[in-house]
């Protein structure tokens, strides 16, 4: 019997930096009444906090949820009100390195953009994060601008041996997130596995970016059940099934 189920958030349980609709909130809420859920994503607390939990009621179902912003680089727990068990932050130096190394990846790729809306390059402690268009553009901006992850992939591939200490990985529907080495999601998994004391064999993950390279892969290398989502309508029915499952246990 699975004990756990790690979703991410962008693209799974909502479309990018977009809050969960009702449907899914209710499913949510269900699913917390029978077992314990983790969100792992690449986005930082606030955008957790946004999206989220401002989205789901606020009740004791909620001492089941663990939240791990910024790619399992960080880790919140409810009891009362919600508390950071650990964060991995870049140092100084680090950051700069990777910033720098964005920088001159973005120039080499070549791919240019029209208009930006906010931060392209974003430090969220232990995590920095570039997003093609900016962390504020439209949905529908951003759906249109790498649908199959090519220009990404190029990036990646320019960005790669400029830092190769660190974690390169891509998600959402315009970002690349980088991380200390050995920090990703499979780092995250981990961590639940620790804290929780639940084994990896007990959890099922579900990402839309489960394919090499793609920042939910991760999960599923370090060896858990995993299910691929093209979006929130295939998360949802997913999860209808899930809580059907356990509930006929």
């Amino acid at each position: 019997m699975k004990k756990l189920i790690v979703y991410d958030l962008d693209g799974t349980l909502a479309e990018s930096k977009s809050s969960l609709d009702k449907e899914m909130s209710a499913l949510l809420h269900d699913l917390l009444g029978i077992v314990k859920v983790a969100v792992i994503s690449g986005g930082g607390w606030p955008q957790f906090e946004k999206q989220l939990l401002s989205n789901l009621p606020s009740d004791e179902r909620l001492k089941n949820l663990s939240l791990l912003p910024t790619c399992g680089t960080k880790f919140y727990k409810y009891d009362g009100d919600w508390k950071k068990i650990y964060s991995e932050d870049f140092t100084a130096d680090d950051s700069k390195k990777i910033k720098t190394a964005f920088k001159k990846a973005l120039e080499e790729a070549g791919f240019k953009v029209k208009k930006i809306w906010g931060e392209i390059i974003e430090d969220r402690g232990s995590q920095i994060t570039y997003s093609a268009l900016g962390q504020q553009a439209p949905l529908e901006e951003k759906k249109k601008w790498d649908p199959d992850f090519t220009k990404r992939k190029k990036i990646k591939s320019i960005l790669d041996p400029l830092i190769p200490g660190f974690s390169v990985r891509m998600g959402g529907e315009t970002s690349i997130d980088v991380t200390k080495p050995g920090i990703d999601k499979a780092y995250g998994i981990g961590k639940l596995r620790d804290i929780l004391g639940i084994s990896i064999k007990e959890m099922i993950f579900i990402g839309d970016a489960l394919f090499p390279g793609g920042n939910d892969y991760p999960a599923e290398e370090a060896g858990v059940v995993s299910i691929p989502v093209k979006g929130p309508n295939e998360t949802k029915r997913v999860t209808e099934t899930i809580i059907a499952c356990l509930d006929s246990d």
